[in-house]
């Protein structure tokens, strides 16, 4: 029997003759598809409607059909230069179980969660052998390099890098009273950042840090950090990073809050020789509150929030800063499906996207537990019915208490789990690999709010 008549070959042979007719078939269908044919100026506009959803989302998009992956900008080498392409809703999801970035049982890899839809996806970054995260700013990770305290920006889903100077060129200006040994320590306590870009694509970082009394910032093209004007006083309590500008809150004397607005240095581009200006204070609102209330301020919805709160963490009511600017002191009555995280940090998370999250609810820590706040009935009931048992959580560990651990940094970076037993001192949060590099990233005691 010849090979062109044997079952077998024959069978298979006709099998990658189909192959290759479907395959052409679906070419040829895709070329006269009308959705494939769409006008550049249409593919554009769809594709930014999408990104302004999600950047994953623009990715699948672009993936659809090469046509229209031809006609949208691609995210790759300026993802950090154009702030479209940030993945601002995207947090970096801690393991646990002591895994922090760059643990060799991660083998390179680092999972991601989306607050709003709650996808997780898990990226290679093999550059935490030799690197740590000091801070995370609208999706972007702000990230040390050991061995030479270079401060660098990485986009963590198109591995875009953007350089900045070394933390050492700060130790001059550390506060005096800090101790010589906790001077450089003292400089990777990163209280809050921001970063914003110019029309020329140039890159600020301004950063509010333990060891300094101002705030510092930088260039993308600078060779070292600068300070900021001695009467510009910064201090790591009710801090928010919102659009490249930093907010902060200072009591009054007679009890009230002034929301003061720390816009970040603009280049002068028309002399390209001279350095930056300086950051600019400006008082934006006035809260006239009572000496006992406690406060904290949180982006939800691209806006500002001011909670206040009769004890920390113990919410009372909220008010957009919006109406505050325009001296319309009102609370409002409802933040939707949206629940807020409360602890050295406030995070905003949609309860539509994760199980277990109940909408228009406050979560925060009370006692030995956390509870959380019904913000339409003004209720308070337990969040969680987890154990806890000397210091530990029982597991497994559900999304919740992973979410809550991004609340506070001195953990969040370290492949530790949050719960309120930590509270009472029962673990530490200190580096446990390459101390002489990462001695003191984000060991906050504070937390981030500002009381009487």
């Amino acid at each position: 029997m010849s090979s062109s008549t044997h079952p077998k070959r024959g069978h298979r042979h006709n099998g990658t003759n189909n192959i290759h007719v479907a395959a052409a078939a679906a070419a040829a269908a895709n070329e006269l598809s009308p959705w494939a044919s769409l006008h550049r100026d249409l593919v554009e506009l769809i594709g930014w409607r999408v990104l302004a959803d999600d950047l994953l989302d623009y990715v699948r998009f672009r993936a659809v059909c090469k046509n229209w992956r031809s006609k949208t900008m691609c995210p790759r080498g300026r993802s950090i230069t154009d702030p479209r392409f940030h993945p601002r809703r995207w947090m970096m999801l801690p393991e646990g179980h002591n895994l922090h970035p760059g643990h060799g049982k991660l083998r390179g890899y680092i999972r991601f969660f989306n607050l709003s839809t709650g996808t997780i996806v898990r990226v290679r970054l093999p550059l935490f052998k030799n690197h740590c995260i000091l801070d995370s700013v609208d999706g972007i990770l702000v990230l040390q390099r050991d061995h030479d305290t270079a401060i660098r920006l990485l986009h963590p889903f198109t591995s875009d890098i953007a350089e900045f100077p070394a933390l050492e060129t700060l130790l001059e200006h550390v506060d005096p009273e800090v101790h010589k040994s906790w001077k450089l320590p003292s400089l990777r306590e990163v209280q809050c950042t921001s970063i914003s870009v110019n029309s020329g694509g140039m890159i600020t970082v301004m950063m509010l840090l333990s060891g300094m009394l101002t705030a510092v910032f930088a260039n993308s093209d600078d060779q070292l950090w600068r300070v900021s004007p001695e009467g510009l006083v910064c201090n790591g309590y009710m801090t928010l990073p919102f659009r490249g500008k930093i907010y902060k809150m200072d009591r009054t004397v007679t009890g009230g809050v002034h929301i003061l607005q720390i816009d970040p240095p603009q280049p002068r581009e028309k002399n390209p020789d001279s350095s930056s200006s300086q950051p600019t204070e400006t008082l934006v609102a006035t809260f006239p509150s009572s000496p006992s209330l406690w406060f904290s301020l949180v982006e939800c919805n691209s806006e500002v929030l001011l909670l206040a709160m009769n004890h920390p963490g113990q919410p009372r009511s909220v008010y957009r800063l919006t109406d505050l600017m325009m001296k319309r002191v009102v609370p409002f009555t409802s933040i939707g499906n949206n629940a807020l995280f409360m602890g050295d940090r406030t995070l905003c998370v949609s309860a539509k996207a994760f199980p277990g999250i109940v909408g228009d609810t406050f979560v925060f820590e009370h006692e030995t537990c956390l509870a959380q706040y019904d913000f339409s009935r003004g209720t308070v009931s337990p969040a969680s019915d987890v154990a806890f048992h000397r210091g530990h959580i029982a597991r497994p560990v559900t999304i919740f208490y992973h979410i809550y651990t991004c609340c506070f940094p001195k953990l969040w970076n370290k492949g530790l789990i949050m719960h309120p037993e930590l509270f009472e001192g029962e673990t530490s949060s200190t580096w446990r690999v390459k101390r002489k590099w990462r001695e003191g990233v984000s060991d906050l005691d504070t937390f981030a709010i500002f009381g009487g």
